[in-house]
């Protein structure tokens, strides 16, 4: 088969080493099968490794390999999961062999431009600090109602080499949803449009700073089109070097040429046609600012492959709101629970705080680098009350004396060293669990703090501003968690005094 696919000859016979056992890496197998090459799969997850194995792949411990590190130089590539940071020993390793080293989404770019499985597809790439996955489901409605055939992959769930190889449908285009880490390792790819939504503070721990997780948001911007969200400061400033055939971009306001917004109520489209009304803005789901942000990035990338404006109004029209979205999960004694548990950075927690009055913020978890100084600044006026979870609870905690020291603040922790550092404000109260608790109860008990926290007409938001793999197998499993709690509670859970 490798002969019909020149641009990956190469591999065939040859040793290629997988790093990951997970969803990405065990989609490479089959491919690289197909291109003729010996797969190893390396992990320190067992049980991932004995997956790939039932596919047909070779796998040997992470430790094992390292242990014997001149196994890693007889490899003819390493194609890497997004997991694995530049600075993880074993690519170290194989960059210093001079082993060449692509991510999934790189090896799924070459397999796509050989024609392994049909024709090249079209590109239309998504990226940004927040908004990805509900953009790219926008964006998949809208080619949906254009009677494209199409399909939304990336990291919003579907691995882009099983979109590749699935058949019914046979995608044209595939709207691809990539993080930083995904970009970072995919320097070839060249979307027909790619969008960056907006960048603020994240992941800064695995980049090692913003700049390169700038520049790997940037990767976006190289193929025909760039499109670029105005009203974010970070983003914008790209426009000038961006490497697109053409860079346009998208504002909640009145759009200059050149542009997309926001007029007389309608998404309006001045860069692909003279003001042409794509969709009534009050239509857009979710509500609000991010909502209309996501829309324009949508439309824009349809728009730039000439999807006509009434699919992009039928596609909107259409289109639902994941799970874990600032989604409605139940009113209780007049209060309002929220879940936003997909908001895991600061930048993406803001919305769902100042979509209410008054608010009960659950907030905890890995921030990842990321400071909560701006956030607290500018929602302090809103807060009720704060309940704290997770590892880095205390430095949201420590800005919130910083910035809204009359704020009560809850905290609940666990293990033998809970409480070694004092709460950092008077009004502050703290909850030590068991070291043994597991998360769901600890979840919980923060749901019930939330409760006694809040009055009728207030929200309790969880809009954690941090991932969740401290204590959750994913931002879904704390999103479950929470509502699963919030269904335990009555009325006699509201406004109690604390203890």
């Amino acid at each position: 088969m490798a002969e019909e696919h020149g641009g990956l000859d190469w591999l065939r016979g040859r040793g290629v080493l997988v790093a990951g056992a997970g969803v990405s890496g065990r989609a490479t197998i089959e491919p690289l099968r197909d291109l003729g090459a010996h797969v190893t799969v390396t992990d320190a997850n067992v049980d991932g490794l004995a997956e790939c194995a039932r596919l047909g792949a070779a796998t040997v411990p992470i430790d094992d390999l390292l242990a014997e590190r001149e196994r890693i130089a007889e490899f003819a590539l390493v194609v890497t999961s997004p997991g694995f940071r530049p600075d993880a020993p074993l690519l170290s390793i194989a960059a210093g062999d001079g082993v060449p080293i692509w991510g999934d989404i790189e090896f799924s770019w070459h397999v796509d431009r050989a024609g392994l499985y049909g024709p090249p597809r079209q590109w239309l790439v998504v990226t940004g600090t927040n908004g990805k996955t509900t953009t790219t489901s926008m964006l998949h409605a809208i080619l949906e109602a254009a009677a494209l055939p199409s399909l939304a992959c990336g990291n919003i769930g579907l691995p882009v080499l099983d979109a590749l190889r699935q058949t019914e449908p046979q995608a044209e285009v595939l709207a691809v949803e990539l993080s930083s880490f995904q970009l970072h390792w995919a320097p070839s790819v060249r979307p027909t449009a790619g969008a960056i939504l907006n960048i603020a503070e994240d992941h800064l721990d695995w980049h090692g700073g913003m700049q390169p997780y700038i520049d790997a948001k940037a990767r976006a911007l190289t193929g025909e089109v760039a499109v670029l969200g105005l009203d974010d400061e970070v983003a914008s400033s790209l426009f000038s070097s961006s490497r697109a055939v053409r860079t346009l971009g998208f504002r909640l306001g009145v759009p200059a040429t050149g542009e997309l917004g926001v007029e007389d109520g309608y998404l309006v489209d001045r860069a692909f046609a003279d003001g042409e009304r794509l969709a009534p803005a009050d239509g857009i789901t979710p509500p609000g600012p991010a909502g209309l942000m996501d829309a324009l990035a949508a439309a824009a990338l349809a728009r730039a492959i000439g999807v006509p404006p009434a699919a992009v109004a039928a596609g909107l029209a259409a289109h639902v709101v994941g799970p874990h979205r600032a989604a409605h999960v139940a009113e209780v004694g007049g209060v309002t629970f929220v879940d936003d548990s997909k908001a895991t950075n600061p930048h993406a927690a803001r919305p769902s705080i100042l979509a209410h009055d008054r608010v009960v913020w659950i907030a905890g978890g890995l921030l990842k680098g990321a400071r909560v100084d701006d956030l607290v600044r500018e929602v302090a006026g809103r807060l009720a009350g704060a309940v704290l979870l997770g590892r880095d609870a205390m430095q949201i905690a420590e800005s919130l004396a910083r910035h809204a020291p009359e704020v009560p603040v809850v905290t609940v922790e666990t293990g033998d060293d809970a409480g070694v550092s004092a709460v950092p404000q008077s009004a502050a109260h703290r909850v030590v669990l068991p070291a043994d608790t597991d998360s769901d109860a600890v979840m919980g008990v923060v749901v019930r703090e939330a409760a006694a926290l809040a009055t009728a007409g207030d929200a309790v938001v969880l809009a954690p501003a941090a991932a969740s793999l401290d204590m959750f197998d994913s931002y879904g499993h704390r999103g479950r968690s929470f509502a699963d709690a919030v269904g335990r509670l009555d009325e006699s859970d509201i406004s109690r005094t604390l203890r």
